[in-house]
């Protein structure tokens, strides 16, 4: 009612001034007189001002008839509670400890090569044969001491029980059967070392040696074993999660090169923190039914380090940050049908995984917040909810 009658007043006001004397601008500057030029400034400022405090009445009493005002247009959803996995991304290596490189025990020349790369082999199959050297020969000789050494101190043996003969008779016997004995075994050792046999069962990789050629220990490689079916990966894992990534948690283990992505745990987990880099060893059990996986492959590991059965997810695109550093969204209050109150709410987040991120305070379960339109509504403002 006071601003109806202000408005009435400046236009009688105005009215009495135009009627006095009703020069045009022009006029008045060309008359070159100071005093009017200002007056007639004044005139129109209060012109101004006039207008203005019309058009703000008028857009008063609009907004208040208008059904079909505009208001901003937002999406939203429901928060419920959700299991949430979070993983550590990282990148390991598939190894084996069936992994071997077989190298002769004997010097001289390998005479037979029993096996070809691909064969499948089992623990303490033969593989190849070195040429003794004569030691075969030797042995015989050996045992034909050994068997006149083992007659005469059984028959020594027989005659002490009875006694007869001498003690010293006796032990000598004795002695000399079990050196015979001794002599035998180390020169039967000495001949085994000459025939290569499969450490453990598993595949032939390499035969690198070929028959013929002349072998030496630790010199010459003679082939390459290796077993596919007791796998894992090795990868390391920051020191920060010496906590959480332990032992029987679960993983994703993706081969890009293979387009396979397998679920396993972790068998075992290291107990020491590399100074150089500062990470621990983990090794992830690896299923490897068809031989498809190979040694030296790499694979990306997802190793799942947080778990929350009643978690509070949200899009990260949602969240704002005042200038006080705290991370806000908006939630919608006094539903009515379609339309509702925007309200700013602070939260606090915790862990991210993908385009969602885990609220752990300002939101409870059932909470409806904006999605689309967030970015563009203020605290307290009147929106219309499209998904009804």
């Amino acid at each position: 009612m006071k601003k109806s009658l202000s408005i009435l007043a400046i236009v009688v006001f105005l009215f009495s001034c135009g009627s006095k004397e009703n020069k045009t601008v022009e006029e008045i500057v060309a008359e070159n007189n100071l005093e009017e030029i200002r007056a007639k400034r004044a005139e129109i400022v209060d012109q101004q001002t006039l207008f203005a405090e019309q058009l703000e009445f008028i857009d008063t009493k609009i907004a208040e008839l208008d059904s079909n005002k505009k208001i901003p247009l937002v999406t939203s959803f429901v928060v419920a509670e959700a299991i949430f996995n979070h993983y550590v991304e990282l990148q390991g290596n598939v190894s084996t400890k069936n992994l071997l490189v077989i190298y002769p025990e004997f010097a001289g020349i390998l005479t037979n090569v029993y096996v070809k790369e691909g064969d499948k082999v089992t623990k303490g199959q033969t593989l190849a044969k070195i040429d003794d050297g004569g030691l075969s020969q030797q042995l015989a000789q050996l045992q034909i001491q050994a068997d006149l050494s083992k007659t005469t101190f059984e028959r020594q043996e027989r005659l002490w029980k009875q006694k007869i003969g001498s003690e010293m008779q006796y032990l000598q016997a004795k002695s000399s059967y079990e050196a015979q004995t001794k002599a035998v075994s180390q020169m039967q050792e000495q001949i085994e070392k000459t025939i290569v046999k499969a450490p453990f069962s598993g595949i032939i990789d390499d035969v690198i040696s070929e028959q013929g050629s002349m072998v030496s220990p630790g010199g010459s490689q003679l082939m390459r074993i290796l077993n596919l079916d007791n796998m894992y990966i090795e990868t390391n894992v920051p020191e920060k999660h010496l906590t959480s990534i332990t032992k029987n948690k679960n993983v994703e283990v993706e081969f890009p090169i293979l387009g396979k992505t397998i679920k396993s745990t972790i068998r075992e987990t290291g107990n020491y923190i590399n100074p150089a880099n500062r990470t621990f060893k983990v090794e992830i059990s690896l299923p490897n039914d068809n031989n498809e996986i190979k040694p030296n492959l790499t694979a990306k590991v997802k190793i799942n380090d947080y778990t929350s059965e009643k978690a509070l997810l949200i899009p990260q695109s949602i969240i704002s940050e005042n200038a006080q550093g705290e991370q806000y969204v908006y939630v919608i209050k006094n539903r009515k049908g379609k339309d509702g109150i925007a309200e700013k709410a602070i939260i606090t987040t915790g862990k991210t995984q993908g385009d969602v991120i885990e609220v752990l305070s300002g939101i409870e379960n059932g909470t409806e917040m904006i999605i689309e339109g967030a970015r563009s509504i203020q605290d307290g403002q009147t929106v219309k909810i499209l998904n009804l």
